[in-house]
């Protein structure tokens, strides 16, 4: 038998890095389509982990190993939206001037057997406190689009963080020591 196939449920150019890091390079790319709105008094952990098993199992194949994820930027019980405009980003960002926030980043591994497997990583992350000058100048690059709680950390916002306590790449998208033992777990080869 040949080896297995990796399916990357996901659309993220940063994620196609990330697993990149760990040797393994997907044979197919299969974002998946799906409602990713949060269930009504659905818990921040309870939502990545639900959003990366439902990508994966949307993208599901007989033929190989499916991996996608989730990131969710929370303050408190609140999951923050991905910015997908202007005022979103400012509102995120206003929020998280000068506190601590946690960043959950979910993934799941569905094998060739319908198998499902799990893992979370959890990040607390602190912005610096945000002048009125900082969020502008911040809004006018144009990295918050389309990014959880307005922000791209392997960006610009890097210099703005003061603290953070976890996994660097979970916050970026993919937790590789969470992804390595996943696939390692599952039986797909990696070194």
């Amino acid at each position: 038998m040949g080896q297995p196939t990796l399916i990357l449920a996901s659309a993220s150019p940063r994620r196609r890095e990330l697993i990149a890091r760990l040797g393994v390079t997907p044979d197919a790319i299969a974002p998946a389509d799906i409602d990713e709105t949060p269930a009504r008094g659905e818990l921040p952990r309870d939502y990545a982990k639900r959003m990366a098993r439902e990508k994966a199992e949307a993208a599901a194949s007989p033929d190989g190993f499916v991996l996608a994820g989730d990131t969710v930027v929370a303050a408190g019980r609140r999951i923050l939206p991905k910015a997908e405009d202007e005022a979103t980003a400012r509102q995120c960002l206003e929020l998280l001037s000068g506190r601590r926030h946690r960043v959950l980043s979910a993934i799941a591994l569905r094998a060739p057997d319908g198998a499902v497997r799990e893992r979370l990583s959890e990040t607390i992350v602190q912005f610096k406190r945000l002048s009125a000058d900082e969020i502008d100048a911040y809004i006018a690059s144009g990295e918050w689009d389309g990014k959880a709680g307005g922000y791209a950390i392997q960006g610009i916002a890097e210099g703005l963080i003061s603290r953070i306590q976890g996994s660097h790449s979970g916050v970026v998208g993919l937790p590789l020591y969470e992804t390595r033992a996943l696939l390692k777990a599952a039986g797909f080869p990696i070194a």
